[in-house]
């Protein structure tokens, strides 16, 4: 049985991977070029953009927020798409090659979720969309110092939870987007 929470995030990961699909039709897998801390620095102006504009109340550049956390779940599975393919040196690979790592990824994502959810009681649903942003930039900033310090962590979660703890973040945001929208 799906629960509401399990329908909600396919729907969004849904939307999300039509656009990868979409953008790798028409630009290819440009971004293989980038280098993780490039896609950390990727996810951080999208976040601090969604943060500017959520203290300031108003926006001057028409993407709206809910592109720009489409924009972050999507970084956060090419970030864990370059790491799976990190010793694969094709600049251009097909969506159709692409997609099980894709769904492989949000698989491993939503059932980091779904145990998470039942351990917390899906404490998120009761959270702001603007405390869920501050959350993913610290998670950002966490990112940055792991690969400041070239991976190595002495007690903390490596770059993959924290990439897949921002994709969640992410989801709940928009989530709660369109829930405001009804």
């Amino acid at each position: 049985m799906e629960t509401q929470t399990a329908s909600e995030y396919n729907e969004v990961i849904g939307l999300c991977k039509e656009l990868f699909k979409k953008k790798t039709q028409d630009y290819g897998t440009s971004w293989r070029i980038l280098r993780l801390p490039s896609l950390t620095d990727q996810i951080f102006i999208k976040a601090q953009r969604i943060r500017s504009i959520q203290e300031k109340g108003q926006q001057k550049v028409t993407d709206s927020i809910r592109d720009e956390f489409i924009g972050i779940i999507n970084y956060c599975i090419i970030a864990l798409l370059q790491l799976d393919l990190k010793d694969d040196n094709r600049k251009e690979i097909n969506f159709k090659e692409l997609e099980p790592l894709y769904d492989k990824w949000v698989n491993a994502t939503r059932e980091l979720l779904a145990n998470k959810n039942h351990d917390y009681g899906e404490a998120w649903r009761s959270m702001r969309i603007s405390s869920m942003t501050d959350i993913i930039l610290m998670k950002l900033y966490r990112v940055k110092q792991i690969e400041d310090n070239r991976g190595k962590t002495l007690v903390s979660e490596g770059v993959v939870a924290n990439y897949q703890d921002m994709l969640n973040y992410a989801v709940f945001c928009m989530i709660k987007l369109n829930e405001n929208d009804h």
